[in-house]
């Protein structure tokens, strides 16, 4: 009994060490798009439940926010509003679900046929490229879209780059369990030097109460914005399939085949569906917690599980949340200018990595395409209905892969 006791604390520690890892990368996204930090805390709470459910208890992973979809819910609450962005993304979780049954019914070889590297990759691309502007406004003490000064500039570049820095020294010097941690890093730092300098308002946190229900907001729907939204989820359904291909390799495991792609592909759509229930960013696999389970090499699924359960709890203690949301833009913008870079080059390297050819003219096509497209913002479509952005290079993408005829291999004399 007391070795169980034992096992059960050790188990706890862990997966608040694993949220830890988690943290800074959680709340940076709804902090982005303006959606609420409680909220995203509890809903990657119950979709690594979920998942974990789904999938056994076999997988030691945790889901949360994914970066993949700063850009299009940017776009969406701007122009339909929170609620249809949510309605939106509860739907691009049935495309998780939907290739989830694809992959039972034709195998994982289907998804890869489907969306080679040379799709992937530009598209990963687009999502980093893409936000390099609202990087930088919001490193300079603007809002993300440029429109007003939050921050006078000239001290917002001193806590943009002191963001930053920090979160490049932690992850390039630091050693051990502080090494998979450089965003909250750099968060600390940066958000302790705007207190000093006087930039943090803290009226915000008197005012909240220490535990409450978080806010959250039901989805409506809205055509425009699902068929806006849709596309958007083929990149982290692929960026899924190389994190379960990683945490297998790290734990020795081939989670492909047991509990299956088709499970854990089934597990990351209903917590995303889920958490745009209840007003969340949609979910993904992280690649830090991945990173942790091979630091520690503790690969019990149920510590994900306790961070599940410490990530809800947080959720309702309302002063936390208050703290959160009062961080001002230079701090994010600061390691946004390294961490959408980095989505940028993860494009890259998945061209590089799988060798894929340019002096084809396909491949040469299918990426020219899809970058300028995605950087240079084209719309198809009109107000009420419209492909743009990373939505539209997914479809453009997919569309000429399938038409556009491999070269053939030069026949050699014998």
């Amino acid at each position: 009994m007391q070795d169980i006791q034992t096992t059960g604390w050790r188990s706890a520690l862990a997966g608040s060490q694993m949220l830890f890892v988690a943290f800074g990368a959680l709340v940076l996204m709804p902090l982005i798009t303006g959606m609420n930090p409680s909220v995203a805390l509890f809903t990657a709470g119950i979709g690594t439940l979920m998942f974990q459910f789904i999938t056994q208890r076999q997988v030691p992973v945790f889901l949360a926010s994914s970066f993949a979809f700063i850009a299009p819910i940017l776009y969406a609450n701007q122009t339909w509003g929170l609620p249809a962005t949510l309605g939106g993304l509860l739907a691009a979780g049935l495309v998780y679900i939907l290739l989830s049954l694809l992959v039972w019914w034709r195998g994982p070889g289907f998804i890869q046929k489907l969306l080679p590297p040379v799709v992937v990759g530009p598209v990963i691309m687009v999502i980093g490229l893409g936000l390099a502007s609202v990087a930088v406004n919001m490193a300079m003490g603007k809002a993300g879209d440029g429109s007003a000064q939050l921050v006078e500039y000239n001290t917002a570049i001193v806590i943009s780059l002191a963001s930053l820095i920090t979160t490049i020294i932690v992850a390039v010097y630091a050693r051990g369990i502080f090494r998979l941690v450089p965003i909250l890093a750099g968060i600390l730092v940066g958000y302790s030097l705007s207190w000093i300098l006087g930039v943090v308002d803290f009226s915000g946190v008197a005012q909240a109460e220490w535990v409450s229900v978080p806010g959250f907001v039901t989805p409506e729907f809205h055509l425009a914005a699902i068929l806006f939204m849709l596309p958007v989820a083929i990149a982290p359904a692929i960026e899924h399939i190389g994190d379960v291909l990683a945490i297998g390799s790290v734990t020795g495991k081939d989670y492909m085949r047991k509990p299956g792609l088709q499970r854990t592909l089934l597990g990351d759509g209903i917590a995303t569906s889920a958490a745009a229930m209840f007003g969340g960013p949609p979910n993904t696999t992280y690649s830090e917690v991945t990173g942790a389970v091979m630091l520690t090499r503790n690969f019990n699924p149920n510590v994900m599980i306790w961070a599940a359960v410490f990530a809800i709890g947080l959720a309702f203690v309302s002063k936390f949340g208050a703290i959160l949301l009062s961080m001002p833009v230079p701090v994010m913008g600061g390691i946004l200018c390294l961490l959408f870079g980095s989505i940028a080059v993860v494009g890259m390297n998945t061209l590089t990595r799988h060798q894929v050819d340019f002096s084809q003219a396909r491949n040469l096509c299918i990426v020219s395409v899809t970058l300028v497209f995605g950087i240079g913002g084209l719309v198809i479509g009109n107000e009420s209905v419209s492909l743009q952005g990373i939505s539209l290079c997914g479809v453009v993408a997919i569309i000429l892969n399938l038409i556009l005829p491999a070269e053939r291999e030069p026949v050699h004399p014998a």
